[in-house]
Parts: C-alpha cells; structure tokens; sequence
C-alpha cells in the first residue's frame, strides 16, 4: 500500500516536472523510459540538447535534499539508460545531451541543468 502511494506520488510529480519543463521551453519526448539499469524519468529536448531528466521529491528536508538523492550510483544508472536509449532509438553518438534534475520539496520546483558529467 505505502508502495502504491509514493508510486503514485512520484508519477504525479513527474506530470508536474514536464509541464514546468515545457513552460521553460523544453519538448518533452517520452516519460518513464525503462532499461534493465534503472529509468529514466523524463525524456526531452532543449533546444539541440537531448535532455535526461531525474524527478525527485521530498515533503521536508528532515532527510536531506531531495538532489541529494542523485548520487553517484543514480547518475551511473542513469548514464546506462541513456547509452541504451542511444542505441534503442539509434541516434547519432555525436548527439548533444545533457542530465537534469528537476527537484521538489514541498511544493518548491528547482531546475538543475547539467547537474552532473558523464565524465
């Protein structure tokens, strides 16, 4: 039941995140797209950046950050997602991309572009 609800929550952030991306000028292309690594929340485009979005939300900071959250086994995680959407959808390798994080704590929403190197 927990589960189902922070399920439920996490996808109802996620619809938030696209309409704030969207409001800032970015195309979404697909939600929740699934690898055997993990998933990728959010998938866009800003401009000539292909962009991998990370949703993450927090109702206090009593456990930290909510970016915080996007540590170094999320971003490896989410790197392997988006080599594999690379190849699933057979872009260029030579394709500009980007990792964001859109982050909520209580009802605040912050944007973080290029939140981290693929490096």
């Amino acid at each position: 039941m927990i589960k189902q609800k922070k399920r439920k929550i996490g996808n109802e952030k996620e619809k938030q995140a696209g309409a704030y991306l969207q409001s800032c000028g970015y195309e979404i292309l697909e939600y929740n797209f699934y690898t055997r690594t993990g998933e990728i929340d959010i998938v866009a485009k800003d401009g000539e950046y292909l962009v991998f979005v990370e949703v993450k939300y927090r109702s206090t900071d009593v456990y930290g950050l909510p970016e915080e959250a996007v540590n170094y086994r999320k971003q490896s995680n989410m790197i392997r997602a988006a080599q594999y959407y690379f190849l699933k959808r057979q872009l260029a390798e030579d394709t500009p991309c980007r990792f964001d994080v859109v982050v909520f704590l209580g009802e605040k929403c912050k944007l973080i572009q290029d939140a981290f190197d693929v490096g």
